[in-house]
């Protein structure tokens, strides 16, 4: 029986027409998507070469990521959703293939839904040391016990921090250096939760157990301390409401502009 999967199919033309137009690169394009039948399997190529200079052994990571990817098939739904995100709001994403071999963004929040599952499965050793891995790798450090939705962008990534007890909904756009992060040393919940369509513009930071709900615009360089109604926009450090954005989802816009 044929699957439909549009995301793969349009991967897999794009890999081939890029190893035609730089033959130089066509091994480099055969080993990392034309090789494989599924996204998935690709998927779990990509990311287990990110672990190459590590002390455990390439193909154990990679048994272990398909062992979330086939346990947990909503990873894969996610994983596309991510895909679609990245594609319709990155101006610098020309391809569907980009995010997956390319954009540190992609590839750390996909090492993050694997770390996560591990950690839901009481695997926490293996899910730390992800963890770890990932921030070393790629300045992206996000726990694992963190929970993240669907269709995230995370843009350039560099510097991200996403706290043990965050909830991020679905539809958000976060660019590089944005802390998700508690305040203060209590332990339990202490984190931000971040609502559906929400754009986290550069180097905001968000502090506590609060909320920001959907529709939020933060602008760049921003310190939000105080819970967020829904569809404003603030700014400043602290920050304050300056405006509401003019669109139903800022992040699906990336229009950083403060009204």
């Amino acid at each position: 029986m044929n699957i439909v999967d549009p995301i793969w199919d349009f991967i897999k033309s794009e890999a081939q027409q890029l190893a035609s137009e730089e033959p130089i690169l066509a091994d480099f394009f055969q080993s990392s998507v034309l090789q494989y039948n599924s996204l998935e399997a690709a998927v779990g190529h990509v990311l287990a070469e990110t672990f190459a200079n590590s002390s455990i052994n390439g193909e154990d990571i990679r048994a272990v990521i398909a062992e979330a990817l086939e346990h947990d098939p909503q990873i894969g739904a996610s994983i596309r959703r991510d895909i679609e995100a990245a594609f319709h709001r990155d101006a610098a994403c020309q391809y569907y293939l980009m995010p997956l071999i390319y954009f540190k963004g992609f590839q750390a929040l996909q090492l993050y839904r694997v770390s996560h599952w591990l950690w839901n499965n009481q695997r926490y050793s293996f899910a730390l040391f992800l963890q770890n891995n990932i921030s070393e790798r790629f300045a992206v450090d996000i726990h694992p016990a963190a929970q993240l939705g669907d269709g995230i962008m995370i843009d350039h990534a560099t510097g991200l921090v996403i706290g043990e007890t965050a909830i991020v909904g679905n539809d958000v756009s976060i660019l590089h250096s944005v802390t998700l992060g508690g305040s203060g040393c209590q332990k339990g919940d202490r984190h931000p939760k971040i609502g559906n369509g929400v754009l986290l513009a550069a180097g905001a930071k968000v502090l506590g157990n609060i909320t920001v709900g959907d529709g939020v615009k933060v602008g760049a360089g921003s310190l939000v301390l105080e819970s967020v109604p829904d569809h404003v926009t603030v700014a400043g450090v602290p920050a304050n409401i300056v405006g509401t954005p003019a669109e139903d989802n800022p992040a699906l816009e990336m229009d950083q502009y403060i009204e």
